[in-house]
């Protein structure tokens, strides 16, 4: 006799991530929130909520500094470089947490723009070394209070301890699930000349 089909097991790791997405609910107070999370469950699940704050994030980015032209990208680059002058490509992605191939096309995109300059490196020819010119000096320092405003909005529903808890949580995931990027975090290398 033919046994009927059994629904397999969820890995563990599901059960894990599905018992700490319930302990997360759980711990929410605010009747409001409770509801919205019963109503709709993608707003139990940390990946959705943090996608969705990235783009609130970029909307009151793009509204604050709409007058620069400067994509949020752009301007961790820039402000990499500011910071790093001379680094290299490689080195630039890593700061900023995006793919070689992207820094590339946004470092040309800058450079056309005559905000920087680039060159290649005198010991490593491959490479390529980015600086800064006096007008992404200027753009950079001129765009840095309306970046300020993009942020000081974003978190402006926190007072100030939850907004060092925040932080504090969102640096404690990045590092932790670093290596599960494709593009990981690191610091900067500059070429010095010999």
């Amino acid at each position: 006799m033919r046994q009927p089909p059994t629904t397999p097991k969820p890995p563990r790791r599901a059960k894990r991530t599905e018992a700490a997405t319930q302990a997360v609910a759980d711990a929410v107070t605010d009747p409001e929130l409770r509801e919205l999370m019963t109503r709709a469950p993608l707003w139990r699940r940390p990946g959705f909520l943090v996608r969705r704050l990235h783009q609130i994030h970029s909307a009151l980015f793009h509204e604050e500094c709409a007058a620069f032209d400067i994509t949020p990208v752009q301007y961790a680059v820039l402000t990499a470089i500011s910071i790093n002058p001379g680094a290299d490509q490689h080195s630039i992605a890593q700061e900023v947490g995006i793919d070689r191939t992207n820094v590339a096309d946004v470092l040309s995109r800058l450079a056309r723009r005559g905000l920087v300059r680039r060159q290649r490196g005198e010991i490593d020819r491959r490479t390529y070394l980015a600086w800064l010119t006096p007008e992404g000096e200027t753009l950079t320092r001129s765009m840095l209070s309306a970046m300020r405003n993009a942020q000081e909005r974003l978190l402006s529903p926190l007072d100030e301890p939850d907004r060092e808890t925040f932080m504090s949580l969102l640096m404690r995931l990045i590092n932790a699930n670093n290596d599960a990027s494709r593009a990981t975090l690191g610091p900067a290398k500059v070429e010095r000349a010999a």
